[in-house]
């Protein structure tokens, strides 16, 4: 495990502007750096003793991932002290102000409309691109979904989200853990949940982007009126 104590103070450098919502983990608000106002937004886990091996993973891929303009930049990992509530652990990431392309998907059928082909299109090659770059570092996302799809006001699309993220070793090129959101799984991701002689690469993360495809264009990935643990047994059919 890092050792977050040693981490720099995050309010040496950040300033927190405004909520921006909650989280798994936590808070997300949007800082301002204090030394020349680029925003920025930071995920607040506290208290410290809470946080899990997701984060711990979250936060190794993304201190050895090269910067690629479909991967959300991460800034850095920060520790503040709080002797009464509780160290907070600060993770600052790269502000998409655009929201996930669910919510733009949701709003848009909300008004009576659908997200335009080209659109589609558009996200999906800023999403394949940001997967290919993962993949060419070993990494399997493991949890693709439109949620983990950000926008920047720019119009960038970034992969967000690597909590159950998974890197491959020379030794190990395949993974047989069954994590990720029931409706947009891979058949052999949820076959490892059932049979332990299964195991799957990076290629879950295709089928999954498959799924995101069908949830922009629908507004829901197939299956989503069943029941999770009721599509879990259907997807592999």
């Amino acid at each position: 495990m890092t050792r977050f104590e040693n981490l720099a103070d995050p309010t040496d450098t950040w300033e927190i502007v405004e909520t921006i919502g909650k989280g798994t983990y936590g808070t997300v608000y949007k800082v301002a750096n204090k030394k020349d106002g680029n925003q920025a937004a930071v995920k607040v886990l506290d208290p410290v003793n809470d946080v899990d091996e997701e984060i711990e993973a979250e936060y190794n891929i993304l201190q050895s991932l090269p910067n690629h303009p479909n991967v959300i930049k991460f800034y850095g990992m920060f520790y503040k002290a709080d002797q009464v509530a509780g160290g907070q652990l600060w993770l600052v990431l790269e502000l998409c102000n655009g929201g996930s392309v669910t919510d733009l998907v949701k709003g848009l059928i909300m008004r009576g409309q659908k997200l335009d082909e080209a659109v589609i299109s558009y996200i999906l090659y800023g999403a394949l691109s940001g997967l290919q770059h993962l993949h060419k570092n070993r990494i399997i996302h493991r949890d693709v979904k439109g949620n983990n799809i950000l926008l920047t006001t720019g119009g960038g699309v970034k992969l967000v989200d690597f909590g159950v993220s998974a890197q491959l070793t020379s030794s190990r090129l395949r993974r047989n853990t069954s994590v990720g959101t029931p409706f947009w799984m891979a058949p052999e991701v949820i076959a490892c949940e059932q049979q332990y002689d299964y195991s799957y690469d990076a290629r879950c993360d295709v089928w999954s982007l498959g799924i995101t495809a069908i949830e922009l264009g629908d507004g829901d990935p197939p299956l989503a009126d069943l029941h999770p643990v009721k599509a879990l047994f259907k997807i592999p059919r």
